[in-house]
């Protein structure tokens, strides 16, 4: 099939590489003509696991091309997709001028007639405007138009696309639909589940699947800060009720909240679109305020576990972007965190294995530390806020000895806190037994006085140089 894909950012991106790598002939439309000539020029202006290697494939093998502008859209283009951001707009809600301005040049572009597919994450009902959109411009036009969400996860989107747990096609137009299951038929035949519904049930479904799956990780946070209160272990917990299969074991990881190109702006536009309808959704609301709290009260953890003054000590901050396997930095709870700890006199220095450049632009007054290692020379503290496999793999007693005070915040319980005291670290994490850390610390008591090592500091930064900007983008989707 002939696929036309509109936006190289995540979303476009992973599935003009998957598309083409099922065989299709894909052109990646992109206006940022900066992004265009990385691409034709072999480099990926976004980290995801193996997408690089996908493109150059395909590419090669001339399944796949990048252009800057939208290409005439004659009978011989089976679908043209909507892949562009919809960043939050100022009420909360989904900024929809992307898409419909892609709408616009599929007006003016298309010859007879054209399959319209949305793959972009938007409101319920804006199948509905598009389809009014261009066949206002063109009423000539024998249009279709479907929305076919996307269920990727940023650091597995290559997987999550080719094995997927279902592909979901909204439409009532039967040549829309048999066009979506053509595309996907080398999946639905290795058994993928296939569901075809309406548009505004598809366009609904992605929205409640994030928000759902949000929903699920602020539950866990919030008994993690119970089962600290009750002397208990979440992990535990986690375990024994992921294990009932009607509710299951994934995102019941307690952390420091979640961020990223998705839960935030999602849940946000869901709530946005519920209260247009004249409706609350209350669980999802709170949601968003108990997860936003979280991000900035695990500054004052780590306040916490230094004594509660961190004025003029430095903290080392192991992990920047909002998950590991990705230099996606929307939203991170690893900006929040920082935040306070610069509000509160700290000097921060960071490292993250592919999020640094990302993160500049949302940093100011930080120093930035070559790896983990580097990071922690000196430091009065080490907070794991980002699992890496690379951080997760640090020697701790390596890190123990480069503190000037051994003390380790493990913000994603990546460590074991035994292993985390036999190393000789004063060891905090999420939801263990409080008793756990004052074992570790009388322990620590005990043994040996340690001779702390001078803390090599940056110099401090201006006032307004603290101060982080929203880090909401519109660039990738």
């Amino acid at each position: 099939m002939r696929i036309i894909v509109v936006g190289c950012g995540y979303v476009g991106l992973v599935s003009g590489a998957c598309f083409a790598e099922l065989g299709n002939d894909v052109v990646c439309v992109d206006t940022n003509p900066a992004r265009i000539a990385a691409l034709n020029g072999g480099d990926c202006p976004i980290y995801e696991p193996g997408l690089e290697r996908l493109i150059a494939c395909n590419r090669q093998a001339g399944r796949l091309a990048f252009v800057e502008a939208l290409p005439f859209l004659g009978n011989d283009v089976d679908l043209v997709m909507i892949a562009v951001g919809t960043p939050p707009a100022r009420t909360g809600g989904a900024d929809l001028s992307s898409v419909f301005a892609v709408a616009e040049a599929i007006a003016a572009r298309a010859h007879e007639r054209v399959v319209v597919v949305t793959k972009s994450t938007v409101p319920a009902g804006t199948g509905d405007a598009i389809e009014r959109l261009i066949a206002a411009a063109r009423p000539d036009l024998d249009l279709s138009v479907a929305s076919n969400p996307e269920f990727l996860r940023e650091g597995s989107a290559l997987a999550d696309f080719l094995r997927p747990d279902r592909v979901v096609i909204g439409t009532q137009d039967a040549r829309a639909r048999n066009a979506l299951m053509r595309l996907y038929r080398p999946l639905t035949d290795a058994g993928v589940p296939l569901l075809s519904t309406t548009r505004t049930a598809a366009e609904i479904t992605k929205y409640a699947a994030n928000a759902f799956l949000a929903l699920k990780i602020t539950f866990i946070n919030e008994i993690a800060d119970l089962c600290e209160a009750a002397a208990a272990d979440v992990r535990d917990v986690a375990r024994g009720i992921g294990l009932d299969r009607r509710i299951g074991e994934d995102f019941l990881r307690a952390g420091p909240g979640y961020g990223g190109s998705c839960f935030p702006k999602d849940t946000s536009a869901l709530a946005a679109t519920a209260r247009e309808l004249g409706m609350s959704l209350r669980l999802v609301e709170e949601a968003i305020l108990v997860n936003e709290e979280r991000k900035y009260a695990m500054g004052h953890r780590v306040i916490d576990a230094m004594g509660g003054d961190v004025g003029g000590k430095t903290v080392a901050v192991l992990g920047l972007t909002f998950k590991p396997d990705t230099d996606d930095m929307r939203d991170s709870p690893a900006l929040a965190l920082i935040s306070v700890l610069q509000q509160a006199g700290a000097f921060v220095r960071v490292y993250d294995p592919q999020g640094m450049d990302n993160a500049a632009e949302f940093l100011a007054g930080v120093a930035f530390a070559r790896d983990g290692y580097d990071c922690v020379a000196g430091a009065h503290c080490a907070v794991l806020a980002t699992e890496w496999a690379e951080l997760r793999q640090l020697d701790l007693s390596r890190i123990a000895a480069s503190l000037a005070v051994p003390v380790f915040v493990d913000l994603r319980n990546a460590f074991d806190p035994a292993a985390l005291a036999d190393a000789g670290l004063m060891a905090s994490g999420i939801g263990y037994p409080m008793a756990s850390l004052i074992a570790s610390r009388k322990r620590l008591e005990l043994g040996r006085p340690r001779k702390a090592r001078p803390a090599q500091v940056p110099a401090p930064a201006e006032a307004d140089g603290n101060r982080l900007r929203h880090p909401h983008h519109a660039t990738l989707q």
